[in-house]
């Protein structure tokens, strides 16, 4: 089977969600990229260095240069159908422009889009997480074409040096007119972005307002050089902005270290943080549902108990 990569980037740097994405897509058989976008020369010689690689497609045109789905998908879905040239399967990395991208091509093709696939069981068969993460269903699909969107905390990562592999220029389908690029109001921080943080702080609705939240929640953080997170009830109260929301309708993420200050471990946020590796509760409510994921649970007042252990480290 021959398997075609989207490369997640924003033309200068490739995105570590690609790296899982080659390893799934590596379980199906031989592995090529794509990386469409504008001036992203040096994102096509980082992504033909990904080790299993065999071969990296590239569309540099203005069209491609915000990625917009509507000008990418055709261009996916041509590669796909470009007879012996073509491929079985597509796979994306479940980030917002994979997931926007992936239900557009699986239209073009006329076939069902699998999504958010946690392991590669054959050929055509895959799993993944059904009711929130509550109930893993395995499927297996009878379409010709697959079209597939990878949850990238479920697969290492490929090693990002060692290939080789060859960079083929291919053309473009040009801009469809039914989008523009109007702008990005994008969050600059210091602090290790959600889905690539070792470890990280969230911080819950018990902080009562976003000056709480970052007297208890920022500290800590620093000195571990974490990434912070928060719950979708902070976010919604307005503690923090909503690119630091985990969860089922915010970041999956997978740390070695998830330390949770507040939460009491609603569904929908058990849903984004529960592959983590070791996970740290504390709330004072010895009932809350957070501790039955914690692997360290501590029922105190985090007032008191998140100030001391910062001051502790």
């Amino acid at each position: 089977m021959k398997t075609l990569v989207y490369v997640d980037h924003d033309n200068s740097m490739l995105g570590d969600a690609t790296l899982a994405t080659v390893t799934a897509a590596a379980k199906l058989g031989e592995v090529h990229l794509l990386v469409a976008g504008a001036g992203c020369g040096s994102v096509a010689d980082a992504a033909a260095r990904i080790a299993g690689v065999g071969k990296v497609h590239v569309a540099d045109d203005t069209a491609y240069e915000h990625q917009l789905a509507e000008n990418v998908a055709p261009l996916i879905a041509g590669l796909m159908d470009a007879g012996e040239h073509g491929h079985d399967a597509v796979l994306f990395p479940a980030t917002t422009t994979g997931k926007n991208i992936a239900p557009r091509v699986a239209a073009l093709l006329d076939v069902m889009q699998i999504s958010d696939i946690l392991s590669v069981e054959g050929e055509k068969t895959f799993t993944r997480p059904i009711y929130a993460g509550n109930a893993i269903a395995t499927v297996e699909s009878s379409d010709a074409k697959l079209v597939i969107t990878v949850r990238g905390t479920a697969f290492d990562k490929a090693d990002a040096e060692g290939g080789s592999a060859a960079i083929e220029a291919v053309a473009s389908t040009g801009d469809k007119g039914l989008s523009s690029f109007v702008g990005a109001e994008l969050a600059e921080s210091e602090r290790p972005e959600l889905t690539s943080a070792k470890i990280i702080v969230s911080g819950g609705r018990a902080l009562k307002d976003a000056e709480t939240f970052q007297q208890i929640i920022m500290p800590l953080a620093d000195k571990l050089g974490a990434g912070v997170g928060a719950s979708r009830a902070a976010v919604d109260a307005g503690y923090v902005p909503n690119d630091y929301q985990v969860g089922q309708t915010g970041k999956i993420v997978a740390p070695e270290v998830y330390i949770a200050i507040g939460i009491s471990g609603a569904i929908q946020h058990l849903a984004g943080m529960k592959d983590s590796r070791t996970i740290i509760a504390i709330n004072k409510d010895e009932d809350a549902p957070i501790f039955q994921v914690a692997d360290i649970g501590l029922v105190a007042d985090l007032y008191k108990a998140v100030p001391d252990l910062t001051a502790g480290l």
